[in-house]
């Protein structure tokens, strides 16, 4: 039996419904007797950290780089987003049966040391990565309001009130996402409309667009959505196990409702913003009258601080999901400062061009997980009816299929299909048209190859039969 089993922090004390107190504990499974929440609570959850500057800056990619006209970008839009909800619904509906964070979880696919491939991508990708992303978008908007605070100070108060929220941990994390919801989606949902009343739906600003344009904008929607998936059942591993689709059904649909919505609302502004347009929220709250573009401004600070506050914690959790072993009673809570700090740092070196790092940093973040996706939902598929919180909690399980095929999808997806400004594919260059689709051939490739492997390269355990 795991180590994880044996000492459970979690289970020392009472950490129940309490918002305030800091969350015992790492990555163990959450007890039976510590269960709670609804799945409608996952609703909000969701819709809180998508309704910030960060999503409309999205649909702002399509019209101002590709020259998509607004309807393109929103079929884009919702195509993408679609496939990344879904996707994150299936992988929240684990939690509740398992009791597990995700990148837990993902070791039946990987094996408990081949783990270390995923999880730590996404510790980096999360708890800085994406933390850096969304802390330049909200102090953006911070300084935009109060343009005596030089930028610098503002990334600081937003990252300090980021790290609060996430040093406490879980409860508290929900708690926030649940009030700051309803002035969220009431403000967010009056300067859309604002702005598709503005907007010029036929016109495209960045050139003649081609279906590679198209791919490559539901690739950034997808890159989006599916950014959040490896944190998916971090959220639903305290309800109730038989809480499971219905946890996974509210989740995926916060998700697509507060994407779709945002980012066209983005698509949207780079036609009524015109010569100005450019992904600042400045822009964006120029076109809303002065009282609602101050509220807004306000809003997408706060945002920010809903989305990292999930960034950070999730980025604890995949850090210490790698496998080292710790006495830290309240491990998550200081992983957590040590990832806000570092993000914080990187998050002050790149404000400088957040438009062209933003495009990047999306299509980059679909191409590691669509791979990781692929081996996840084979090896459920393949293995229906195994024991997999058991699986997932032994230190012994052995599965080299899972990272060579991760390893083979990202690296033939990228090295044939990229279509970024850093790097351009063979496949892409020859045939622009093709325009980005490195995420599905990775998730296909790499789902593939893992069936295969599997009948070559069996599955192991000195402690478990699967």
């Amino acid at each position: 039996m795991s180590a994880e089993l044996e000492v459970n922090p979690i289970e020392a004390e009472d950490y129940g419904h309490r918002v305030l107190a800091i969350e015992p504990g790492g990555v163990d499974v959450i007890p039976l007797d510590q269960r709670h929440g609804r799945p409608i609570d996952l609703f909000w959850t969701w819709m809180s950290p998508n309704m910030e500057f960060a999503t409309i800056g999205v649909g702002i990619l399509g019209p101002l780089f590709w020259g998509l006209n607004l309807w393109q970008t929103i079929a884009a839009i919702v195509l993408g987003t679609a496939l990344g909800s879904l996707t994150h619904a299936v992988l929240s509906s684990w939690g509740p049966q398992s009791g597990l964070c995700q990148m837990v979880l993902s070791r039946t696919g990987f094996g408990f040391l081949g783990n270390i491939l995923p999880a730590g991508l996404n510790a980096v990708v999360a708890g800085i990565g994406w933390f850096a992303v969304n802390s330049i978008s909200g102090a953006l908007a911070l300084n935009a309001l109060v343009s005596a605070l030089p930028k610098w100070l503002c990334l600081l108060i937003v990252v300090l009130l980021q790290l609060g929220v996430a040093f406490l941990g879980h409860n508290l994390v929900h708690a926030f996402e649940r009030a700051a919801f309803p002035v969220l989606a009431i403000v967010f949902a009056m300067g859309a409309v604002i702005v598709f009343s503005k907007s010029h739906p036929s016109v495209g600003t960045g050139g003649t667009p081609t279906v590679g344009a198209f791919l490559l904008m539901t690739g950034a929607s997808f890159g989006y959505a599916c950014g959040w998936n490896p944190y998916a059942s971090d959220y639903t591993r305290y309800q109730q196990p038989g809480n499971g689709p219905r946890a996974g059904l509210f989740a995926g649909l916060g998700i697509l409702i507060s994407c779709v919505v945002l980012e066209s609302a983005g698509a949207a502004m780079v036609s009524a913003a015109g010569k100005a347009a450019d992904v600042d929220p400045g822009v964006y709250t120029s076109l809303l009258p002065t009282w609602l573009g101050k509220l807004t401004l306000l809003c997408i600070a706060v945002g920010a601080i809903c989305a990292n506050a999930l960034n950070i914690y999730s980025g604890a959790m995949s850090a210490l999901a790698i496998g080292f072993r710790t006495s830290l009673h309240r491990a998550r809570a200081f992983v957590a400062v040590g990832f806000g700090i570092l993000g914080f740092l990187l998050a002050l070196a790149g404000m400088g061009n957040a438009g062209e790092n933003y495009e990047n940093f999306l299509l980059i973040i679909a191409y590691w997980i669509g791979p990781w996706l692929g081996v996840v939902l084979m090896d459920r598929w393949l293995n229906q009816g195994a024991d997999f919180a058991a699986i997932a909690q032994d230190r012994t399980w052995t599965n080299w299929a899972g990272p060579i095929a991760m390893l083979v999808g990202i690296v033939v997806s990228v090295w044939l299909f990229s279509n970024q400004s850093n790097y351009t594919g063979p496949i892409p260059s020859a045939h622009p048209q093709v325009g980005d689709v490195t995420y599905l051939v990775g998730f296909l490739l790499a789902a593939a190859v893992y069936a295969g492997l599997r009948k070559v390269l069996p599955a192991s355990s000195r402690t478990l039969v699967r």
